[in-house]
């Protein structure tokens, strides 16, 4: 079996469950119903597969994180990719940081910032406004009660309203519980790895 990756990348990954994903073949009615929004509404992956064990769950969780990741005002898509990385340096779940630093290269057509990242991880050194974004949610992820109004003052006096202030903290509470479910249920591999 190959073995599972550690280290930071841009790379496209696979996702290898502990848990054996539902079939489709045998699933049933309910799990059927709450896999008809994907996240990103792209192929039903083994992690989509693997939650919908609770299907009641999957069902508010697809449509839930399409909606604050995905969402078409607020929050720039760099900077809503920018709190999801926030999240995962922090809570150190590699598929997501893979996902989401390949996101926000692609949304910002940079990969500065991204690299970075992954040298200096939360002591990372960015231009002003992508600063008080990323330590935002690397606050925000670390201890929830140590952000405060001299937070929301940072990130305003760099150009965010309320409603894009609203989609950061949703962009990396969401990751928070995304990347304690990937942790937890399975590991990241290289797919020409796979044995």
């Amino acid at each position: 079996m190959s073995e599972a990756v550690h280290d930071y990348t841009t790379e496209v990954l696979d996702w290898r469950p502990f848990v054996k994903p539902i079939d489709l073949d045998t699933a049933t009615p309910e799990q059927l119903e709450a896999l008809k929004i994907t996240p990103a509404n792209k192929k039903v992956s083994d992690y989509v597969l693997t939650l919908a064990h609770d299907p009641e769950s999957l069902l508010h969780r697809s449509p839930l994180f399409n909606g604050i990741m995905y969402g078409k005002d607020g929050l720039d898509r760099g900077g809503r990719e920018l709190g999801a990385i926030g999240s995962s340096i922090v809570n150190r779940c590699i598929y997501c940081i893979a996902v989401h630093a390949r996101h926000f290269n692609q949304a910002t057509r940079t990969t500065e910032i991204v690299k970075e990242i992954f040298a200096h991880e939360t002591a990372a050194t960015l231009p002003p406004r992508e600063q008080a974004i990323f330590d935002f949610s690397v606050k925000l992820s670390a201890f929830p009660p140590a952000a405060t109004d001299e937070d929301m003052q940072r990130l305003k006096a760099v150009g965010l309203d309320d409603t894009e202030i609203l989609d950061l903290i949703l962009s990396t509470a969401i990751f928070g519980w995304a990347n304690r479910l990937m942790h937890t249920l399975g590991e990241p591999f290289r797919p020409d790895a796979q044995a």
